[in-house]
């Protein structure tokens, strides 16, 4: 019964030292640690899936939802996401001289633009390493006007990557939209 209490003790000693190393690491600025995160994932690719039941995702919902983590950079990195065969996705953040930029650039097959193209929104504020928000921009919402979509006018984006475990999208508006996808970290895919 010693011995069980030691190897506990022991246990609970190392996973505090491991948890103060890794926050040691993120000590500095949250957005470059978060960057940092995400460059840990280049080159790799992730399945995921709805964690919220909004009826407006059902295709979301019923598609095989796969992100790639790559083009990447300290200051920039993109990630392509598909949604079963549809893969005109591309999420790009960026860092910025205020903070973290996040794009939505939608092409076709052929790379031509399709769709609301290139919106997003920075960060208001520092975040922390593991959770960035984008409120929408004001060319995002020019943009969302002029194609008759003030509904995304109130849009607010975030980006979550917790190291060996999830990496989550979500879009929120005040009146109660609701999308989360999480992609499993623990289990990287090869095609």
């Amino acid at each position: 019964m010693k011995k069980l209490a030691l190897t506990a003790s022991l246990a609970a000693v190392l996973g505090l030292s491991a948890a103060a190393c890794a926050t040691a690491q993120e000590a500095g600025n949250p957005q470059d640690a978060f960057l940092a995160r995400l460059n840990a994932l280049c080159g790799q690719t992730f399945e995921g899936r709805v964690v919220t039941d909004d009826p407006a995702d059902a295709d979301f919902r019923s598609n095989r939802l796969v992100m790639q983590v790559r083009d990447c950079a300290a200051d920039e990195v993109g990630i392509p996401f598909a949604v079963g065969e549809d893969r005109s996705r591309r999420w790009i953040i960026t860092r910025t001289e205020q903070g973290l930029r996040l794009k939505h650039d939608h092409r076709d097959e052929q790379g031509v633009i399709h769709g609301y193209h290139m919106y997003g929104g920075d960060t208001a504020n520092e975040g922390t390493a593991g959770r960035q928000e984008f409120p929408v921009d004001q060319e995002s919402i020019a943009q969302f006007i002029a194609g008759d979509a003030q509904v995304s006018t109130t849009n607010v984006w975030a980006v979550e990557v917790h190291p060996d475990n999830i990496f989550a999208y979500e879009l929120r508006r005040p009146e109660g939209r609701f999308l989360r996808v999480e992609f499993d970290l623990t289990q990287p895919v090869t095609d």
